[in-house]
């Protein structure tokens, strides 16, 4: 059968990924055994050479100035069709219905040497008790993390994508909690109530535009830049990640509410709550990490202890040596 639009390919792009594995994988919340570490023993592209996420290491990153400005395609506006809001089973997840958004929401230049169009949004987060974002930044870890996932326009569905190393291309927004309520969001963590289990839907009547819910623009020409994967089976090592530099501020209320409101799937007649539904930073081997133009990039020495014990006695050295007698 032909899918009409993207909207059904939204709906049915975390279940190609599940479907790869059979639907043997899961986060080690769930349990252990089916967690990340094992993830490799049921898809082998999840050990691969180039998989996301990665810590972003501020010391070491190359800068690129050819990195500038990424242009936005109609995130300023209210696009055709309703926002569907979904719980698949490990993430919560917002698609559109209705008219296809495929030439409504894209994005190009930053060094994007092709144009994507926008396919959905997710979240990683953690518990109450701790961080759950997938990226870090200086091996610090965010209470969460969004994900909005773009495919090359080149690419006539999911599948195809996934056979090109420029398949696909996907925004990350890290997220810090605040004092306050982050109204931009409240449609979202209103949701959440109807969303409870996996396979729960609702289409939320209120329109917004997707840079409501980003960072203040200013702040979007500040971002790392690297060749991955997607961060859940099949791992696929198809992805051009853009991680931004400056959060989403939201209250602690709000991210709480992801913690304690979706559940993963039942088992039995058991309800677990979704919390840490994340995969760790994997190693970067032999890639390369670049800071945009306006990026942060840490100058911190990287001197071994050893180096500061010896400074004193070569100072004293130093001196005697320029004094001279008195």
């Amino acid at each position: 059968m032909r899918m009409q639009g993207l909207g059904l390919t939204f709906i049915t792009l975390p279940l190609v990924i599940c479907a790869a594995t059979g639907g043997q994988w899961c986060y080690d919340s769930q349990d252990p055994k089916c967690g990340p570490s094992h993830w490799k023993d049921f898809k082998a592209t999840c050990g691969g050479d180039n998989q996301s996420p990665i810590n972003i290491d501020r010391r070491r990153l190359l800068r690129d100035s050819n990195l500038g400005d990424i242009l936005f395609e109609g995130y300023d506006q209210a696009p055709p069709g309703k926002w569907r809001l979904m719980n698949d089973g490990h993430t919560v997840m917002m698609s559109l219905e209705g008219e296809s958004m495929m030439e409504h929401i894209n994005i190009t230049s930053g060094g994007l040497r092709d144009k994507y169009r926008a396919l959905q949004f997710h979240f990683h987060w953690g518990s109450l008790t701790g961080n759950g974002s997938e990226h870090t930044i200086d091996g610090h870890q965010y209470p969460m993390e969004m994900h909005i996932v773009h495919m090359n326009v080149q690419y006539k569905s999911i599948a195809e994508a996934k056979g090109h190393p420029n398949g696909l291309a996907v925004l990350s927004f890290l997220f810090k909690a605040s004092d306050t309520d982050n109204s931009n969001y409240n449609t979202i963590v209103a949701g959440l109530k109807n969303i409870s289990r996996e396979g729960d839907f609702v289409d939320l009547s209120s329109t917004f535009c997707l840079d409501n819910l980003l960072p203040d623009t200013a702040q979007l020409s500040k971002y790392y830049r690297y060749k991955g994967s997607l961060t859940t089976p099949d791992c696929s090592e198809v992805v051009i990640w853009t991680v931004f530099e400056e959060p989403i501020l939201i209250s602690q209320s709000q991210l709480n509410a992801f913690v304690t409101t979706v559940h993963f799937p039942a088992t039995g007649s058991t309800l677990l709550k979704m919390t840490n539904n994340f995969r760790s930073p994997q190693p970067l081997k032999n890639r390369k990490v670049y800071a945009s133009r306006d990026a942060t990039i840490s100058h911190s020495p990287m001197c071994s202890p050893s180096i500061h014990f010896l400074l004193p006695p070569l100072l004293a050295l130093l001196i005697d040596q320029f004094s001279g007698p008195s």
